[in-house]
């Protein structure tokens, strides 16, 4: 697929909670070829301080217009914070795989689980499943209901949304991984072979992922993953972003048998049993 390096002007740099934003900025050589889950590499001041580009998932697509949601958790994504309508930015994207959502069939029902900013590129791919007809659950997790992300854009779309917070402050009481749990026990506790009609996307902190990926393995849901990992080149070359990946015919170490991938180039989505989550 063709990289693009663009410099675009912001159309909005919105506060949409207590400390995430939402960006949109219009780019057709972009938007016309982006997938859910693929991210932009994005320079977050006009000069060399800081070096590093941030990666940053696509969040939603209309028409030509990319957003972007993200959280601010240092210098890069502070400064990126303080842009304002009508400022630039440079973007090079789209990056990485994305989900095979082609893959899932008019039978299967998706199960979207995002915790925190991880419902950032999940809100992208239920719009394009939604294009498809799909009949999309949406679990969202935060630790407050002011940190809550979304909610209102994917009822809009049609999606069925649960919510969970930590203070139970909204929705109930306890986290995203509960939620999925009440989603897959009712319909799995007498006919196990129902597990089929799910597909799980997720995207989150690794300690909500791993858990996704016991309850996963548990009811045998076919699965994808997003990680979030910090990079530096963005395409491959600096090795920063590897991680461990099953592999039972690797010669590397046989006692551990694994291989090694990176997020930004063979991910950052991911089949969730590929992950050696033992090593994360």
């Amino acid at each position: 697929m063709k990289i693009f390096n663009v410099k675009k002007e912001i159309i909005e740099n919105k506060k949409v909670s207590s400390n995430c934003y939402r960006m949109t900025f219009e780019s057709k050589e972009i938007a016309c070829r982006v997938k859910p889950g693929q991210f932009l590499h994005i320079k977050c001041s006009d000069t060399y301080d800081p070096l590093l580009r941030r990666p940053i998932s696509v969040h939603s697509i209309e028409n030509n217009v990319i957003g972007i949601l993200y959280k601010v958790i240092g210098r890069g994504t502070g400064l990126l914070s303080k842009k304002t309508s009508g400022d630039t930015i440079d973007v090079i994207g789209p990056l990485g795989n994305g989900f095979d959502y082609q893959l899932v069939s008019n039978c299967q029902l998706p199960i979207l689980v995002g915790g925190g900013i991880g419902i950032a590129p999940l809100y992208f791919l239920a719009q394009r499943l939604v294009e498809r007809g799909s009949n999309i659950t949406v679990l969202i997790g935060a630790d407050t209901k002011y940190n809550i992300l979304c909610v209102d854009e994917l009822k809009k779309l049609d999606c069925k949304v649960k919510v969970s917070t930590d203070d139970g402050s909204a929705g109930i009481s306890g986290t995203v991984v509960d939620l999925l749990k009440n989603e897959l026990i009712p319909a799995n506790s007498k006919f196990k072979i129902q597990n089929a009609k799910f597909k799980i996307f997720t995207c989150g902190p690794v300690p909500m992922l791993k858990q996704v990926n016991q309850l996963a393995s548990k009811y045998n849901v076919s699965s994808q993953v997003s990680l979030e990992r910090q990079m530096a080149c963005g395409v491959g070359a600096c090795m920063g972003c590897s991680i461990k990946i099953r592999n039972p015919k690797s010669e590397i170490r046989k006692n551990k048998m694994f291989d090694y991938k990176q997020v930004c180039k063979d991910g950052p989505v991911f089949d969730i049993k590929e992950i050696a989550w033992e090593e994360m």
